[in-house]
């Protein structure tokens, strides 16, 4: 709890001084050829998304292969997944995005005398995840920025997923940069289930507070070191740690590989992942 108490005071003391620098920011001022903004910054593969926002006519995608180990709280807990991202620049300082997950089946599990059972749990193609960004301050890519993401799950995917329900979410993300290569950034969001306020019981909040940047003189090399926690009334607070390595080849591209774990009872095990993200246009 204390670390989560600790996590979440961070969070709060980042959105404040964050939100007014960016609106205080010279519009006239360039911080665009800064490595932290010219090259990709993927809002995988950490819970963190980031306030990073393409120009129109951009687009990106990002895919990756996650395995979780059970009772994690977040993903899908037990299970290997890929997931997919496609965002999409827009014009008025918009981004548009679509998320999709495919749950891998798990090998049947045999009984004692040898027989395999087939498993019954949902696989396939899970609700298709849709939203927008949408730059709240007063200059794109400056210093410090001040981003806000609406997005819902709807009701499609494999039928093996019981009880769809449209889940509207939405997220502030905040972000500082530190010099020219390395930045600060966090998240303070909610999703629940349905449009009811029943539904509000049943949701669930995200904190999370993330450090980026390159390893070496050079921007080829870089790590991610995050912190995060979510909040359920059922579950109490489940907080967690994510960490990995990245390898920019370009630009435009860029892989990496990531492992994570949480931090107390409830909050589950080792999740390790790889994945790329691929920018295209100017």
């Amino acid at each position: 709890m204390r670390t989560t108490t600790l996590l979440t005071a961070g969070a709060l003391l980042l959105a404040g001084p964050a939100r007014t620098l960016a609106q205080t920011t010279d519009p006239n001022a360039t911080n665009g050829e800064s490595p932290f903004v010219r090259l990709l910054r993927p809002d995988r593969p950490g819970q963190t998304v980031t306030t990073n926002m393409l120009y129109p006519g951009q687009f990106q995608l990002e895919t990756g292969l996650t395995r979780a180990e059970a009772g994690g709280s977040v993903g899908y807990p037990g299970r290997t997944a890929w997931g997919s991202t496609l965002r999409v620049g827009f014009f008025n300082h918009i981004e548009l995005r679509a998320t999709q997950h495919y749950l891998l089946a798990p090998p049947a599990t045999r009984l004692t005398d040898g027989a395999p059972t087939p498993y019954a749990g949902p696989n396939g193609f899970a609700p298709l995840n849709v939203g927008a960004k949408f730059l709240a301050s007063s200059t794109q890519n400056a210093r410090s920025q001040v981003v806000v993401l609406f997005d819902m799950n709807l009701r499609n995917g494999n039928a093996s997923f019981g009880e769809k329900q449209f889940e509207p979410g939405g997220r502030l993300l905040v972000s500082q940069q530190l010099g020219q290569r390395f930045g600060l950034e966090g998240n303070f969001g909610f999703r629940q289930r349905g449009f009811k306020a029943e539904g509000t019981k049943q949701g669930q909040y995200l904190t999370t507070l993330a450090l980026n940047g390159p390893i070496g003189p050079s921007t080829h090399f870089g790590f991610l070191a995050e912190t995060y926690a979510t909040w359920q009334r059922q579950q109490g607070w489940r907080p967690g740690l994510t960490s990995g390595l990245y390898y920019r080849p370009a630009p435009g591209l860029r892989l990496d590989v990531t492992a994570g774990h949480g931090l107390s009872t409830n909050a589950g095990g080792l999740t390790v992942g790889a994945g790329l993200a691929i920018r295209l246009g100017n």
